[in-house]
């Protein structure tokens, strides 16, 4: 057996009342939150609290769908280094949200599971309804009320809980995410890949970093400067930090050819002007990774 389910995370404000959820079927749900937290808190108390939930049944294979990339990259990859090095990062800096960290580290020894990327807010059945009640929980908080804890596993024969198992993924297999594909969903997927990669949390760690850059990676920088992977682990390594970021607002997404996807979008950061921002994503054998970004300041009216 397989208990399929999806795990997300909402904070009104972020920060501010947040709230998580994970989600199987109307009869195998849980929800939980705080009055103040992060988005990423949610999503990363959603997979715990799901690994809690099904503790009981230690050889059940968990198929677990995140609209988060942060939450599954932190498991499936980043986790094991931060605790090698006492849950610092690369940098010497304490990593975030390192008590949920722990406590999932500990959550998942022994247990078969794999994480599946899916778009948000997008209709996907179980997301919207993780999303739903993580996103309730987060108003209760708000409001003063006990959010609906909702029944837990129950082990009823929902369809999803109810899905054949497959073999039992191999350890590779559970370090990192599939490939995704080119098609459809490749707006999602490179939107998704350029908020982490913006994340300023992830900017300040060029092992975190690297994950997104493609090997020949090359940016023509805001200032008219040139950077590639060897010259931002420099930087980083000193102890400098790279360009501040902001909210994104996409202008266009066009898929050039199978392998290449091209993001444009308009970036207000809070030390600079606006900017307009161009990011190629390239897909390869490890997935689809940051190839060649410019930066340029808008040109004033």
């Amino acid at each position: 057996m397989t208990i399929i389910a999806a795990a997300d995370g909402s904070a009104l404000g972020n920060p501010g009342p947040a709230g998580w959820a994970w989600y199987v079927d109307e009869e195998n749900w849980a929800a939980g939150g705080w009055d103040h937290g992060t988005n990423n808190m949610g999503e990363l108390q959603a997979v715990l609290e799901l690994f809690r939930s099904t503790a009981h049944l230690p050889d059940e294979e968990l198929k677990i769908l995140c609209d988060s990339q942060y939450a599954i990259n932190c498991i499936s990859k980043w986790m094991p280094g931060w605790k090698k090095r006492g849950w610092k990062k690369a940098d010497g800096k304490q990593v975030l949200n390192q008590d949920i960290l722990k406590e999932l580290d500990a959550a998942i020894q022994g247990r078969k599971y794999t994480f599946e990327w899916v778009k948000g807010h997008a209709g996907h059945e179980l997301n919207e309804a993780a999303d739903d009640h993580a996103r309730a929980a987060a108003i209760a908080h708000q409001e003063g009320t006990a959010p609906d804890a909702g029944p837990g596993y129950t082990g009823g024969a929902g369809p999803a809980a109810a899905t054949p198992a497959k073999a039992p993924a191999s350890e590779a297999e559970q370090a990192a995410p599939a490939v995704p594909a080119a098609g459809a969903d490749f707006a999602a997927t490179v939107y998704e890949l350029e908020l982490g990669f913006l994340d300023p949390q992830i900017r300040t760690n060029f092992t975190e970093l690297k994950d997104f850059l493609h090997p020949s990676y090359q940016e023509v920088t805001r200032h008219g400067g040139l950077l590639d992977v060897a010259s931002i682990s420099a930087l980083l390594d000193a102890g400098s930090a790279l360009p501040s970021t902001g909210d994104m607002q996409v202008l266009a997404t066009r898929q050039i050819s199978d392998e290449m996807v091209l993001l444009a979008y308009r970036m207000k950061p809070a030390d600079a002007q606006v900017l307009v921002v161009s990011s190629w994503w390239q897909l390869g054998a490890n997935g689809w990774k940051l190839r060649f970004r410019q930066e340029t300041f808008q040109q004033q009216a």
